[in-house]
């Protein structure tokens, strides 16, 4: 019996430490897509290094949630709850450092347009980041806080983001045409909508893995994506 009570706790421990690095993942990836924005709206090619050479850290933290994760799993074999647990934070990891590769994008892209004259419409992206982050913050909280009706919100705004993406991109096809000298600027900033609306898919994931974590439900691809029963 005092062993078990060991067992438990030394779990409940590994697993409190797992969710930790997970959550200074998510907090590091937070930060680098604010520096990737602050690179593209105020030209500044110093904040771009930084958030190029910041992504080493957070992947070195996902490597270690894995790592940990699979070791929690052999030494503990969970079973149910405790199992979805481990198996979501493993997943949140993934999420998050995709999430980074898409700042690090940001920022490659930011970098080569500090070096020609402004566009006026990058401008026009700050919603669009405004949004996609609220969304990423929120799939953390949902997955921090267990808070499924919070994760059921996130595909709708998900998709508002994708007409947000959509919008841009006829804008900045149209600025194309008249101005073909600027293309490969304009070009810059449609990837940088599109690395955006990526992070807002990746929030919708990790909201997935919330609600697979709390109702043991596997919500991604049916047609009724997060509906109430």
């Amino acid at each position: 019996m005092t062993f078990s009570r060991h067992i438990l706790r030394a779990f409940d421990q590994a697993l409190e430490s797992l969710r930790a690095d997970a959550l200074m993942m998510a907090s590091l990836t937070d930060r680098n897509l604010q520096n990737a924005m602050t690179c593209l709206l105020d030209r500044n090619a110093e904040i771009c290094a930084i958030t190029i050479s910041d992504e080493k850290e957070i992947n070195a933290l996902e490597k270690k949630v894995d790592g940990d994760g699979v070791e929690i799993l052999l030494r503990y074999q969970p079973v149910a709850s405790d199992l979805r647990q481990v198996v979501s934070t493993m997943k949140l990891g993934s999420n998050l450092e995709r999430v980074a590769d898409q700042a690090v994008k940001i920022a490659r892209r930011s970098r080569n347009l500090t070096l020609e004259p402004e566009l006026d419409e990058a401008t026009a992206l700050g919603p669009l980041f405004i949004d996609a982050v609220a969304l990423f913050r929120d799939g953390v909280r949902a997955y921090a806080d267990g808070d499924v009706t919070l994760a059921r919100s996130l595909p709708g705004r998900d998709r508002e983001l994708d007409q947000m993406n959509r919008d841009i991109a006829d804008n900045l096809t149209a600025r194309m045409a008249e101005q073909p000298d600027r293309i490969p600027d304009y070009l810059h900033l449609l990837f940088i909508a599109r690395h955006l609306e990526r992070v807002g898919d990746h929030a919708n994931n990790i909201g997935e893995d919330a609600v697979y974590t709390a109702e043991a439900r596997d919500v991604r691809h049916p047609n009724n994506l997060f509906e109430v029963a």
